[in-house]
C-alpha cells in the first residue's frame, strides 16, 4: 500500500493552528505518511510536526465555508486547525483517520525514520540479558541463565534468555510451563544483595476446577528457598477473581501442594477497568467549568488515585517481605504481564538504589517491560480519547510511571532521572520515531528485526546533551531501601501529564531554573571553601606558628 492513496489532499494553505499556551499560527499544512506538519512564513513560531500514530481522534465541526479539525493526541494534548474551504476539511480528516489507524507495524514510523544525531551507542545492545547476568554471578553462584526459550516455544511472551534456579535442568522448566497461563514459568525477577532473597514472577497456574499439580513447578518455585525459610506468593487479584479464575481453568497455589508459601492477595484492577479510570480523569482535569466540590468527586469518580494507592501498596508489601521479612517472593496476577510487572519493578525501585539512576531505569524498564512481556502495541494503541471501543488497551505502563513519579516526589533527592524522563517515556510508549515499544513481546520484536530496522530509544536518551536535560540537579546517591507513603494524602495528582496542556508551566519552569542556578551556585561555594582549606592546611604545614590550638 502507498500513503499516497491514502492523502486526498496533501497540502492547504492559510490554515490556522490552535495550540494551548502557544499563539495562534497561521501556515501552509501538509500531510506525508507519517506526519502532520504545520510551517508558516511568521517569524519566530514553531512549527508543528504531529506522528499520525499519536493522533487518538479527530472532531470536525463547520461553520459556513471554514471547516476546524479538533486533533486529540495520545499525549493528551488537544489542537485545533482551520482550514478554509469544506472538502479541504473534509478530505483532510478524512487522511488523518486512515493514517492514524494503520494496522500493519511495519508501516510505522519506526522503520521509515533516520536518526539526525550521531548514535554513539546503539541502544539495542545496552541492556542483554547476558551482560545484566553478570552482575547476578558477581554476587552469587545459584542461578543460571536458561536457553530454554531461544526460539520462543516454551513461552512466547519471555525473551530468549531467562535467569533460574541452578539445580533445576530444562525439562523442568518445559514442564512447569505447561502449568502456567501462556507458559510463563516463574522467572528471576530480582536479587537482593543485602540478605540473598528474590523475587520471582509468573502467569497463574493452571490448577482448573479439579485442583491440577505439577511437581516440576513446586521445585522449580521451591529452589528458590533456603533451608528453614518461608516465601511469599502475592497474587494481584483477590481471593474472588482467582477463584473465578478456576472456572476458566486457571486458578491459584494450594496450601496443600505449596507448604513453605504463604499466599496473599491483592486487588490491583485490569485493563478495561484502568482504561475508563483513565478516560474520567482527562475528560475531569479537561472540564474548566466545574465548582471545587465537582473537580474533587469527578477526581474520586475516575478512582485514579486508588489504582496508584493499590499498586504502590503491594509493591512495598513484596519489599517488605525481601528486606524486613527476609523472605523470597513470587509475584503473579491472570497473565503476569500486567500488574505482576508493575509490582515487579516498584519493588525493585523501593529495594535498589541502581534503578533510581536513569542508566538502572532504562534496564528496568526493558528487563521487567519489555523483555518481561508487556503488550505495548495492545496496551497503547489508544489513549484517553478514542472514540473506537476499548479492545485491549489499558494505561498499565503509564500507572507504573505515575507510581514513580509519586516516590520520586516523596525522596526528590533519590532519584538521578527527573520527571522529564518519567513524561518523554510516557509519550514514546504511546507514539514514538524509535521502536523500542513497538510490538508485544521479544518474539515479535526479534520477528520485525527492530534491531536492524529501527532505532532504539536509548540511543536518543543516552547522548550527553538529552541526559543533562532528563538529570535532577538535587540528586545525591542514596543506597537505603526507601520506604513510600501510601497514605491518600501523601498521594497527589500527576500535573506534569495530566494538567500540563491545561495550565502554563511557565512560572513552574522559572522556579526550576532557578533552583538550578542555587544549586550550581552552592557549587561553585563549595568548590572555593575546600579550595581554601587546602590553602589553609598547607601554610599550616609550612609555618608551625600558624596552627590553629
Amino acid at each position: 500500500m502507498e500513503f499516497a492513496e491514502l492523502i486526498k489532499t496533501p497540502r492547504v494553505d492559510g490554515v490556522v493552528l490552535h495550540r494551548p499556551f502557544m499563539p495562534t499560527v497561521e501556515g501552509t499544512l501538509c500531510l506525508t505518511g507519517h506526519h502532520l506538519i504545520l510551517s508558516s512564513r511568521q517569524d519566530n513560531t514553531e512549527e508543528l510536526w504531529l506522528l499520525h500514530s499519536n493522533i487518538d481522534s479527530i472532531e470536525k465541526r463547520f461553520a459556513g465555508s471554514l471547516g476546524s479539525i479538533i486533533v486529540k493526541c495520545k499525549d493528551l494534548r488537544v489542537i485545533q486547525l482551520d482550514i478554509p474551504g469544506m472538502e479541504e476539511c473534509l478530505n483532510i480528516a478524512s487522511s488523518i483517520e486512515a493514517l492514524s489507524t494503520l494496522d500493519s507495524v511495519s508501516l510505522m514510523y519506526p522503520f521509515f525514520y533516520r536518526p539526525m544525531f550521531e548514535v554513539i551507542e546503539d541502544g539495542w545492545n545496552s541492556f542483554l540479558p547476558e551482560e545484566v547476568f553478570k552482575d547476578l554471578e558477581s554476587m552469587t553462584d545459584e542461578w543460571r541463565l536458561s536457553e530454554v526459550n531461544k526460539d520462543f516455544s516454551v513461552c512466547p511472551s519471555y525473551p530468549p534468555l531467562v535467569a533460574v534456579p541452578k539445580d533445576v535442568d530444562d525439562d523442568t522448566l518445559k514442564k512447569a510451563a505447561t502449568f502456567r497461563y501462556n507458559g510463563r514459568f516463574p522467572v528471576l525477577s530480582y536479587y537482593h544483595k543485602k540478605n540473598g532473597m528474590v523475587m520471582m514472577r509468573a502467569g497463574q497456574p493452571l490448577t482448573g476446577t479439579n485442583g491440577r499439580r505439577c511437581k516440576e513447578d513446586e521445585k522449580l518455585i521451591n529452589a528458590t528457598l533456603r533451608p528453614g525459610k518461608r516465601g511469599y506468593i502475592i497474587d494481584t487479584r483477590t481471593i474472588n477473581v482467582a477463584q473465578q479464575a478456576k472456572a476458566r481453568g486457571g486458578g491459584f497455589e494450594s496450601e496443600a501442594n505449596y507448604p513453605q508459601w504463604r499466599r496473599i492477595h491483592k486487588a490491583i484492577e485490569r485493563y478495561n477497568v484502568l482504561q475508563e479510570s483513565l478516560i474520567k480523569l482527562v475528560e475531569a482535569c479537561n472540564d474548566q467549568s466545574h465548582s471545587m466540590d465537582r473537580w474533587l468527586s469527578k477526581l474520586e469518580a475516575s478512582s485514579w488515585q486508588s489504582h496508584v494507592k493499590e499498586i504502590l501498596t503491594t509493591a512495598c508489601l513484596a519489599a517488605q517481605c525481601i528486606d524486613r521479612e527476609g523472605a523470597s517472593v513470587l509475584v503473579h496476577g491472570t497473565e503476569g504481564t500486567d500488574s505482576t510487572l508493575q509490582v515487579t519493578s516498584l519493588a525493585q525501585i523501593i529495594l535498589d538504589p541502581a534503578c533510581r539512576t536513569i542508566r538502572g531505569f532504562q534496564g528496568l524498564v526493558e528487563r521487567e517491560w519489555l523483555q518481561g512481556g508487556h503488550p505495548f502495541q495492545q496496551r497503547c494503541a489508544q489513549s484517553a480519547y478514542s472514540n473506537s471501543k476499548p479492545r485491549q488497551e489499558a494505561p498499565v505502563f503509564l500507572l507504573f510511571l505515575d507510581c514513580v513519579w509519586q516516590i520520586l516526589r516523596q525522596f526528590p533527592c533519590s532519584f538521578e532521572f527527573n520527571e522529564s524522563f518519567l513524561v518523554l517515556l510516557f509519550e514514546h510508549a504511546y507514539a514514538s520515531q524509535f521502536g523500542t515499544f513497538l510490538g508485544n513481546t521479544a518474539a515479535e520484536r526479534a520477528k520485525l528485526s527492530l534491531p536492524e530496522k529501527t532505532v532504539s530509544l536509548w540511543s536518543w536518551v543516552n547522548r550527553p546533551q538529552e541526559l543533562a536535560r532528563l538529570t535532577n540537579p538535587l540528586y545525591e546517591s542514596n543506597s537505603l531501601v526507601i520506604w513510600p507513603s501510601v497514605a491518600p494524602q501523601s498521594l497527589l495528582l500527576w500535573e506534569g501529564v495530566f494538567l500540563r496542556w491545561n495550565r502554563s508551566s511557565k512560572c513552574l519552569d522559572e522556579a526550576y531554573e532557578e533552583m538550578v542556578h542555587i544549586i550550581e551556585y552552592n557549587k561553585e561555594l563549595q568548590s572555593k571553601v575546600n579550595s581554601l582549606r587546602r590553602q589553609l592546611a598547607q601554610l599550616e604545614t609550612e609555618d608551625p606558628l600558624l596552627q590553629t590550638p
